[in-house]
């Protein structure tokens, strides 16, 4: 009878790998091409789906489907598929653990559990701690004074802070992280800055430093001179010591941040899984109106076009800051948009010259042509997207703002 009872079971699990691997055949079969955003997500229900019966499976493995939970091969076991579990979906993992007895529903427990991080894929850590939820949020701020950053210059705090998970991507998650690790920075060395503010801005100032000195595809690296200038006035109105940024900036310049080797979803990984790319005609700036094709990254909420595919290095760079995109008519090209700055002069990019050097751009607008009206309107669809998405830079600036008044009102 048991046999009958195991026989059935495994036949269901069988039956809902086949249901998805069923759901591919359409996408190959009829559309005669790749839609990769449908098999992208046709391939994580896949990977669930099989992460799930991998989990269930070994659950069974050695004790049936009435095993003794109390065994501690068998704890080990579902320990295991926790991990597993949380790898391929944060949530679920938890939740896996949770029912399974191996974790309680306490925000201290799951951060020790996060803390620890043994078999835990850094990538899922950070976007777990990220979410905006109750739970996940406590979850949080348990997990950061876990940290002690007693006594630890700036840079060293920021170096073990972000060896503990991969920083995810999205500006809401990053930023609620960072808050916390500046409030647990000046909770434990109280004489260094005015307030919390001050230590979230100048945090990001040396991640921005870290990118800069050591990205290969940023050119003019920045001076210890400009790194101070850029710091002024963000200690409540005033100042930060010279020489403590002089040591930040040498710290990062002698020893870049080490970063978690996961799957690259974050934001020191530019071309790597873009938001849209392409071939595009591009109109030139100058007083001669011509036209080159460039192939174009949009990813990171910045536009990068490239002379060619293989070039490792981009010809320019257009960052989504304060930009809008709208659809032209263009006597000699169609299917035709362009970007535009919204309430500002110019544009804010660069692109390389002709010997090399990286040099501002100058440009009002910047108009581009695709093949189709298919492809002109998905890149103004994505463009907008990339733009309306990005909080981040508005987020950053309101600190730095905030961070740079002065003290007027308690002095009086």
């Amino acid at each position: 009878m048991l046999f009958c009872v195991f026989g059935v079971y495994l036949l269901g699990i069988f039956s809902r790998f086949l249901g998805v691997c069923r759901s591919l055949v359409p996408c190959l079969k009829f559309t005669g091409s790749y839609d990769i955003k449908q098999i992208i997500q046709i391939n994580k229900q896949l990977k669930d789906e099989l992460g799930e019966v991998v989990a269930e499976m070994e659950a069974m493995e050695g004790g049936g489907l009435a095993a003794d939970e109390s065994k501690p091969s068998n704890k080990a076991k579902q320990t295991s598929i926790g991990r597993k579990k949380f790898n391929m979906d944060p949530k679920k993992g938890i939740e896996y653990l949770i029912e399974h007895g191996l974790l309680t529903a306490s925000p201290d427990d799951v951060a020790q559990f996060l803390y620890k991080g043994e078999g835990l894929n850094k990538t899922a850590i950070g976007d777990y701690l990220g979410e905006r939820h109750d739970f996940n949020e406590r979850v949080l701020r348990a997990f950061v004074e876990l940290h002690d950053f007693t006594d630890l210059i700036l840079v060293q705090a920021l170096r073990q802070f972000l060896w503990s998970f991969r920083l995810p991507g999205e500006a809401q998650k990053i930023d609620r992280m960072m808050e916390c690790f500046a409030q647990r920075y000046c909770q434990l060395n109280t004489n260094i800055f005015t307030n919390t503010d001050t230590c979230y801005v100048l945090s990001f100032a040396i991640i921005m430093l870290n990118t800069s000195l050591h990205n290969p595809s940023v050119k003019d690296k920045p001076s210890v001179e400009q790194f101070i200038n850029m710091n002024r006035g963000i200690n409540n109105g005033g100042d930060l010591p010279r020489e403590l940024l002089v040591s930040l900036y040498e710290s990062i310049k002698t020893e870049p941040f080490k970063i978690p080797e996961d799957d690259g979803n974050d934001l020191m990984h530019t071309f790597f899984n873009p938001d849209k790319e392409g071939w595009l005609w591009k109109q030139a700036g100058g007083r001669y109106k011509s036209w080159k094709r460039r192939w174009f990254i949009l990813n990171d909420n910045c536009l990068y076009y490239f002379e060619y595919t293989t070039d490792k290095e981009p010809r320019g760079i257009i960052p989504l800051e304060n930009i809008q995109v709208r659809e032209v008519q263009d006597r000699n090209k169609p299917h035709c948009f362009e970007l535009y700055a919204a309430g500002t002069e110019f544009i804010k990019a660069c692109k390389t010259d002709s010997e090399g050097k990286v040099v501002e751009g100058k440009h009002t607008v910047y108009r581009m042509s695709a093949a189709t009206n298919e492809e002109k309107d998905e890149w103004i669809k994505c463009v907008r997207q990339s733009i309306s998405h990005n909080p981040f830079y508005d987020m950053l600036a309101a600190r730095k703002k905030k961070a740079q008044k002065t003290n007027v009102h308690s002095k009086g």
